[in-house]
């Protein structure tokens, strides 16, 4: 990709300095606005795309100014851009739906300036005002391009008018003034969500029904979603196993006692789930399904490592927490701890026999330095000097042991408050997204039950981030909502 952005600005590749951090988050504003969560309140799937697509982003953009680093594997990503041009640039999908356009790339760039700029070629934006941040030597003063390189940038407002895009702080503006209280928000919302539930409910009976008839036949502990499709989308996927093991039985009964997840790519999860692409054809579920024997296997050789790996560490042991870690292969995540483990055997550095058990600590591969999560687990980099592993831990594990012993407390408080939530409104179904924690969640039903709210009877309702009716009637209310008197 880098040879195809030199024929397209080649002075700017010849002449330009590297960007720093902060200038390539500056350079990728226009970027960070057309496909910021925030703006796609009303669109639950393409929002939740775009979130862990810019994670991502986030972690590939910090392993590219990790001193050393050779080459970065390719990281295919999808984003909702929002559309102002009703004449996107060919090669890109038409419209998904009004307002935005799917656009799909794969990073493999090798520095921070190409990657913005393929980004946003990628996503027919203007790359005009990088020109500002990397000026050419010959033909500007030095000075002038060091004052320059540390100016944030601020875009005049006829920027916006001779290209079309919308100003960002106008739409942080209007998003401002647009928020709403919760019963407001309910008076105008609840009589559509209710009539596309009740349109819903037979499709989600015969969901239920396939999901119970594959998992018996199957024999397996569950059937899972990655990402929140919409109840028919659910039912083609599950249709689609169902016939693959009409053709192929024997094959698919392998995954016996398995949890199925239907996510973005096929292959077996670093929790030893069996994760289907919903982009593949049955040809590479099949084979799959025949090479879990040997993903088993990988799977008691990285339990035997975790182990071993406790067994260095006091006792602490190694989890995968899936809502709180990057989505990892089997192979990946063997991998994580395969080196973390060869570092340990290195530096032998002395922990006291079971000193550490009942902590627990998770690997992560892009950050620095160890951490203390409010959860009570560790959060340990794979490249983690292990003496300062060592000293960092003791320092710290009063206050793990404290922290875990308020997450169980608080979750047994969580529990009671969503059973009372759900019955005082006699609701059918209150849950929450994975990355709404204990806390957040305890704090919006201690408030929810200090309310009136007739319209939630017999609904499903999601507590979120933002407020949305999903495509099935689930009701999406963001934790921190607001009443009449907050908004005064």
């Amino acid at each position: 990709k880098r040879f195809c952005l030199e024929k397209i600005l080649p002075h700017w590749f010849h002449y330009s300095r590297a960007l720093s951090g902060a200038e390539a988050v500056n350079a990728l504003r226009p970027f960070y606005f057309a496909v910021h969560p925030d703006f796609f309140g009303q669109h639950p799937r393409e929002r939740e795309i775009n979130e862990n697509s810019l994670k991502r982003l986030s972690v590939y953009l910090e392993n590219l100014q990790k001193p050393g680093f050779k080459s970065l594997k390719p990281t295919p990503l999808t984003f909702y851009v929002r559309e102002t041009d009703q004449n996107p640039s060919d090669g890109q999908e038409p419209f998904s739906s009004p307002g935005f356009r799917a656009v799909k790339f794969t990073l493999h760039t090798r520095d921070l300036l190409s990657t913005v700029l393929y980004i946003l070629n990628s996503c027919s934006l203007s790359v005009e005002h990088i020109q500002s941040m990397n000026t050419n030597v010959h033909s500007q003063p030095l000075k002038e391009a060091k004052r320059m390189s540390d100016r944030p940038i601020k875009w005049d407002r006829s920027y916006y008018s001779f290209t079309g895009f919308k100003d960002p702080d106008e739409d942080l503006e209007q998003v401002s003034r647009i928020e709403t209280t919760l019963t407001s928000w309910l008076d105008n919302n609840g009589k559509s969500a209710l009539k596309k539930l009740k349109n819903s409910l037979p499709l989600r009976k015969e969901l239920d029904r396939l999901k119970e008839e594959l998992s018996h036949l199957l024999q397996l502990s569950d059937i899972r979603w990655q990402r929140s499709w919409g109840i028919a989308h659910r039912c083609s996927q599950l249709h689609s196993l169902g016939r693959l093991a009409q053709q192929n039985l024997e094959t698919l009964q392998k995954a016996k006692g398995c949890t199925i997840i239907f996510t973005d790519r096929s292959g077996m999860s670093a929790v030893g789930h069996v994760m289907l692409g919903t982009m593949d054809v049955h040809h590479h579920w099949t084979k799959l399904f025949e090479r879990l024997p040997s993903y088993f296997d990988l799977q008691r050789r990285l339990v035997l490592l975790e182990d071993q790996i406790s067994s260095l560490l006091g006792g602490i042991q190694v989890v995968y927490i899936e809502e709180l870690q990057p989505v990892l292969t089997l192979e990946e995540y063997y991998s994580l701890l395969n080196v973390f483990y060869s570092r340990l055997l290195k530096s032998r550095a002395p922990f006291h026999p079971r000193s550490l058990r009942g902590l627990q600590m998770i690997l992560n591969s892009d950050r620095y330095a160890p951490s203390l999560h409010e959860l009570g687990h560790f959060n340990i980099p794979v490249l983690c000097d292990p003496a300062n592993l060592q000293w960092f831990i003791h320092t710290k594990v009063q206050q793990a042991r404290e922290n875990i012993k308020r997450k169980e407390e608080l979750k047994v408080i969580e529990n009671e408050l969503i059973q009372a939530s759900t019955k005082k409104f006699s609701l059918e179904k209150l849950y929450k997204e994975p990355s709404i924690s204990s806390i957040q969640m305890v704090d919006c039903c201690k408030r929810l039950l200090e309310q009136s709210l007739p319209y939630l009877h017999g609904m499903h309702l999601c507590v979120s981030h933002f407020y949305s009716v999903m495509q099935d009637g689930d009701l999406c209310i963001p934790w921190n909502w607001k009443n009449g008197e907050a908004m005064k």
